[in-house]
C-alpha cells in the first residue's frame, strides 16, 4: 500500500519542537477522554461500543502523529485479543501496517547525513513516496542494475524519544490495561530496552543475518539478502520480497492445505528459534510477514529480537510439560525464580499465584502436549481470553504490592500468543514440534 506524502505530516527534528509536539499529543489524548466521555454524559443512549470507537480513533490519531514508540506500544496492544476492546484492537491495528509518512525531503536529508549523498544517487530509481509507513520507520521502493530493493528508513528523533514517548502512554495503558502501576513500571523497563534496540539498525542487520542463516534449511521459509554497504544506523537496505500480506492472502480464499503449509512453516520458524537459538523474532504480527508465490513464507523484519536467558528457558518450559512431575519444592523453587511468588507473600498469596501461573502456562502449553493442534478451535482462545480477564480484574492481582512474573516472560508470552493468533487467522491445523525433554 503506497501512502500519498504530505509534507506537513513530518516529524519535528529538533528538541524543543519534539517537546512542544509531546506536551500537545498528552493533553489531546487526555482531551480526548474528557470530551467523549462528556459526550457520553449529554447522550446517555451513546453506547459503550460508539465511545471506545471514538476514544480509540482519536488516541490513534493522536499517536501516529509522534510515531516511534507510542505507536510501537499501540501495536504491541492490537496484538491480544483479549488486551483491549475490539474498537481498539480494530484501529490500532493499522499500526502494523501503515503509519503517516515522513516527508521526502526528510528522507533526502537522512541519506545525505549517512552517506553523503542522496537516494537518487545511490539507487537507479527510488520512489518518493513510501510503500509502507509503521512505527520506528518506512519503506521505499528502489533498484540498481536489476535488483529491487526495500530500504527501511528510520523516523528522525525516535531513539532519543523512547523514554518521553513511554511517559506519554503510560497513564492510558494503565487505564487500557487494567494493571497496577508497580507491575506496568516492570515491564516498561524491558519494553524500554526492547524499543531502543529497534531503533539500532546495525543491531538489526547482524540479527537478521545471523537468525536467517540459521533458519535457512526450514522449506518453504525466506528472508531477505541484507546490504551493509547500503545500511546505516537509521537505513537499512534489503530485497524486496514480492508477495501478499496475511490479510490480503486470506481474502483470496486459499485452500485448507495452504493454510496448513503456511501456518506449519511459521510454527518451525518459532520452535527452531526459541529452543534451539534461544532468541527469538519477537515481534509476530502480520505486518512482518508475506506469503509468497507456492504458498511460501517470507520474513522481513528482525528489529525486536528477544535473547532468552537459560535459567529462565529452562524454569518457564519445565512448567509447560503435560505432567509436571516435579517435588514441590524444586516446584516453589522455580516459581521463585520466575518472580510469580516471593518472599514478601502470605502463605495464601503463594499459594493462589502459585495455582494462577500454574494454570496460565498449562492453557499456553497445550499445543505443546498433542502431535497435532487444531488452531481453527475458538473454544481454545475463548478459554484464554476468559483467563486473562478474569486475572486482569483478580483482586488479589490489583492489590498486590510486586510486580509477577519475569520481565523475560513479556515478550516470550508476546511471542506465543502473536504466533497463536496468527495461526488462528490461518485456521491451520499444525504438527506441533517440540523438543523432546518436553514431550518426556
Amino acid at each position: 500500500m503506497t501512502n500519498k506524502i504530505n509534507e506537513q505530516q513530518s516529524i519535528p527534528v529538533s528538541k524543543v519542537q519534539r517537546a512542544a509536539k509531546f506536551i500537545s499529543t498528552g493533553a489531546k489524548v487526555g482531551g480526548n477522554y474528557m470530551k467523549h466521555y462528556a459526550k457520553k454524559v449529554v447522550n446517555p443512549a451513546m453506547t459503550k461500543d460508539e465511545l471506545h470507537r471514538n476514544n480509540a480513533t482519536d488516541i490513534y490519531d493522536s499517536l501516529s502523529e509522534l510515531k516511534g514508540s507510542a505507536l510501537k506500544v499501540a501495536q504491541m496492544m492490537a496484538m491480544d485479543k483479549n488486551m483491549l476492546p475490539g474498537a481498539y484492537q480494530d484501529k490500532f491495528t493499522m499500526a502494523q501496517y501503515s503509519a503517516p509518512p515522513l516527508s521526502y525531503p526528510l528522507v533526502v536529508k537522512t541519506f545525505n547525513q549517512y552517506f553523503k549523498k542522496g537516494p537518487e544517487n545511490l539507487f537507479d530509481t527510488f520512489t518518493t513516496s513510501a510503500a509502507n509507513a509503521a512505527s520506528i520507520g518506512q519503506v521505499h521502493k528502489a533498484t540498481k542494475g536489476d535488483k529491487v530493493f526495500a530500504v527501511k528508513i528510520q523516523y528522525p528523533g525516535v531513539g532519543s524519544s523512547v523514554k518521553s514517548d513511554l511517559k506519554l502512554v503510560k497513564p492510558f495503558a494503565l487505564r487500557l490495561l487494567n494493571m497496577n502501576e508497580r507491575e506496568l513500571d516492570n515491564y516498561m523497563e524491558e519494553v524500554e530496552e526492547k524499543l531502543l534496540e529497534e531503533t539500532d539498525y546495525k543491531l538489526e542487520v547482524i540479527r537478521s543475518k545471523e537468525i536467517s542463516q540459521a533458519c535457512s534449511h526450514i522449506k518453504g521459509l525466506n528472508f531477505p539478502k541484507y546490504y551493509e554497504e547500503m545500511s546505516s544506523a537509521r537505513v537499512i537496505t534489503m530485497d524486496w520480497m514480492e508477495g501478499k500480506h496475511l490479510k490480503e492472502w486470506l481474502q483470496t480464499n486459499p485452500s485448507q492445505e495452504a493454510r496448513d503449509k503456511v501456518g506449519q512453516i511459521m510454527w518451525d520458524f518459532y520452535d527452531h528459534q526459541v529452543h534451539q537459538l534461544k532468541q527469538v523474532h519477537a515481534d509476530p504480527h502480520p505486518g512482518n510477514f508475506i506469503i509468497q508465490e507456492g504458498d511460501e513464507l517470507a520474513v522481513i523484519d528482525f528489529g525486536c529480537v528477544k535473547v532468552i536467558p537459560e535459567e529462565f528457558y529452562s524454569g518457564y518450559f519445565s512448567l509447560i510439560k503435560k505432567d509436571l512431575l516435579i517435588k514441590e519444592d524444586e516446584l516453589d523453587q522455580i516459581f521463585y525464580d520466575l518472580e510469580f511468588i516471593s518472599d514478601r507473600d502470605s502463605a495464601e498469596e503463594k499459594n493462589y499465584f502459585k495455582n494462577t501461573f500454574k494454570e496460565m502456562i498449562s492453557l499456553l502449553g497445550k499445543p505443546f502436549h498433542v502431535d497435532t493442534f487444531d488452531f481453527a478451535d475458538d473454544n481454545y482462545f475463548q478459554m484464554i481470553f476468559a483467563l486473562g480477564d478474569k486475572i486482569s480484574n483478580d483482586k488479589m492481582f490489583r492489590k498486590s504490592k510486586q510486580a509477577r512474573g519475569s520481565r523475560h516472560g513479556l515478550y516470550i508470552n508476546r511471542t506465543y500468543f502473536g504466533l497463536y493468533n496468527l495461526l488462528n487467522q490461518l485456521q491451520a491445523n499444525i504438527k506441533t514440534t517440540k523438543p523432546d525433554w518436553i514431550k518426556n
